[in-house]
């Protein structure tokens, strides 16, 4: 075996062990199944490209992600050019409240996706990898910004999403 072969049978291994990262990233950042296909093809290709520059004094996953991030933040904007609304989702919009206070919790979990793709592109990568319960050490690396910076930018989302909360009765 070559090492162009051993090459390729490693990322597709890194990528089918860190796919979760690329779905995650794709549903925060795609509306309909084929853009979501669409981005998920170019942040592969984006990560094959960039595979020479991996620094493994890293880990994969955090490098990973910092290239899907800056693809779908890419892709986000050339899309938001074309398609200037947020279209709301069939799952978005349906929420029944048959078991007692389930239906009110999945509104709210409803909303919060709502107002968090409503975000600029930055702010929503922010948000994924909080979510994600990454510290902000790790995304301060993935996003390429300071530690001061995500503590401030996390605050200030937090504080405009509960005033989003607080216009909505549940």
């Amino acid at each position: 075996m070559n090492d162009m072969q051993t090459d390729q049978e490693e990322f597709l291994r890194l990528i089918e062990e860190n796919k979760r990262i690329i779905f995650k990233i794709c549903n925060s950042y795609c509306y309909n199944k084929n853009d979501h296909d669409d981005l998920a093809q170019e942040i592969v290709c984006q990560l094959w490209k960039s595979c020479g520059k991996f620094d493994t004094e890293y880990k994969f996953s955090t490098w990973m992600y910092r290239i899907a991030l800056n693809t779908a933040i890419s892709f986000y904007r050339k899309e938001k050019k074309s398609a200037p609304t947020v279209p709301l989702t069939e799952h978005l919009l349906h929420v029944e409240d048959n078991d007692g206070g389930t239906g009110i919790l999945e509104a709210k979990i409803n909303s919060l996706h709502q107002f968090i793709n409503e975000l600029k592109a930055l702010d929503r990568a922010l948000m994924i990898l909080y979510l994600e319960e990454k510290n902000y050490s790790e995304i301060a690396e993935i996003l390429g910004i300071t530690e001061t910076n995500v503590a401030t930018k996390i605050s200030r989302i937090k504080e405009k999403l509960k005033q989003k909360f607080l216009t909505i009765n549940y």
